[in-house]
C-alpha cells in the first residue's frame, strides 16, 4: 500500500520469528516511553509463536518504522491485549499506527477474539485519540502495570 502523504510504500508484516528490526524498534520504544518492565528477546520469541499473539512491524520503503504486539490476556477469556505501539518520530503522521492496528484487529477477528484491551499513559495524547477513534473505551484497571494510568477496551464481536 502507498502512503498518500509521501508516496512511500508501507508494508505491515506479522512476524513469525524475531528479527533485528523488531528488537531495534522495541528498544527504541522502551527508551522513548521509559518502560520499566521490558520484554526480553526470548520472551518476544515465545510470544510470537503463540497462535493468539503476534508482533506486527511496519515498513516504510523497506525500513522498519513501527511495531505493535498482541498477547492473550490472562483471566479474560476470548481477549487479547495490545502492547508496544510505536512509530519512529520521522514516520509519524502517516497513519502507520492505524495500519498496524488494522492488521492486528483483522487477525484478532480471524482467530475469534471478542475483546481487545490496552493500557497507556495519560500523557500519550496522540495515541489515546487514535484509540478512541478506533472504538476503544475507558475501562477498569485490568493489570498491575505500574506505569499505566489509562485502561481501555474494545469489543470486536458480539456474543
Amino acid at each position: 500500500m502507498d502512503c498518500a502523504t509521501t508516496g512511500k510504500r508501507v508494508r505491515i508484516e506479522r512476524l513469525t520469528a524475531v528479527t533485528e528490526d523488531a528488537l531495534s524498534i522495541l528498544n527504541l520504544y522502551y527508551e522513548e516511553i521509559e518502560v520499566v518492565l521490558r520484554d526480553t528477546a526470548e520472551k518476544v520469541t515465545a510470544l510470537i509463536k503463540e497462535p493468539a499473539a503476534g508482533l506486527w512491524l511496519a515498513y516504510l520503503d523497506e525500513k522498519a518504522v513501527g511495531c505493535l504486539m498482541m498477547r492473550p490476556l490472562e483471566g479474560h477469556s476470548g481477549s487479547g491485549e495490545c502492547k508496544r505501539l510505536y512509530v519512529l518520530p520521522e514516520a509519524r503522521g502517516q497513519r502507520i499506527g492505524e495500519l498496524l492496528f488494522d492488521a492486528l484487529e483483522e487477525y484478532a477477528q480471524e482467530i475469534g477474539l471478542e475483546w481487545l484491551y490496552l493500557d497507556s499513559k495519560e500523557d500519550l495524547l496522540p495515541a489515546l485519540r487514535m484509540y478512541v477513534r478506533r472504538g476503544f473505551h475507558l475501562c477498569e484497571r485490568y493489570n498491575e502495570n505500574p506505569q499505566a494510568t489509562v485502561f481501555m477496551r474494545k469489543r470486536l464481536r458480539a456474543l
